[in-house]
């Protein structure tokens, strides 16, 4: 599982080297180092690739006959790149990603679970705020859900 969020500076090619915690959980999950980036939320989804072979076949299970879970895979699946960490821990996020990401030379990662999330910090921070200023009103739509979160 990734989690906890770090500082990092995105070098001028675009390469972000991953935190120790994270290299060590893509090894553990994806044994060649092969990761899967794609756009989401503002940001860039890190899957392992076992994690994001998963994710393509649970879109199998969705009606194509619905127009708007097929642009969703459309959006989700031809955003996705293949990357391999390389021996000091880096990944390359294509140029086209980091445009939607807005990456800026600091970035935040952040673990969410099954995947990683690279941010700029700007970004990261804003979105952090808006969390943390809805915080009880999230709390309550969880519970309506009836999710109990154990603390």
């Amino acid at each position: 599982m990734f989690r906890g969020h770090t500082l990092r500076n995105q070098d001028a090619k675009g390469r972000i080297m991953l935190p120790p915690e994270f290299r060590e959980e893509v090894w553990r999950v994806a044994t060649g180092g092969d990761i899967v980036l794609t756009n989401f939320d503002d940001c860039v989804a890190g899957y392992p690739l076992p994690e994001w072979e998963s994710i393509e076949q649970s879109f199998a299970k969705l009606s194509m006959a619905n127009r708007r879970f097929r642009d969703f895979q459309r959006f989700f699946i031809s955003g996705a790149m293949p990357v391999t960490m390389d021996k000091q821990g880096r990944i390359l996020v294509p140029p086209y990603l980091r445009e939607y990401a807005g990456l800026n030379k600091e970035i935040i990662l952040a673990g969410v679970g099954r995947k990683f999330e690279i941010w700029d910090k700007s970004r990261f921070e804003a979105q952090r705020t808006a969390v943390q200023d809805d915080f009880d009103g999230i709390m309550d739509s969880l519970a309506d859900q009836g999710v109990e979160l154990l603390f």
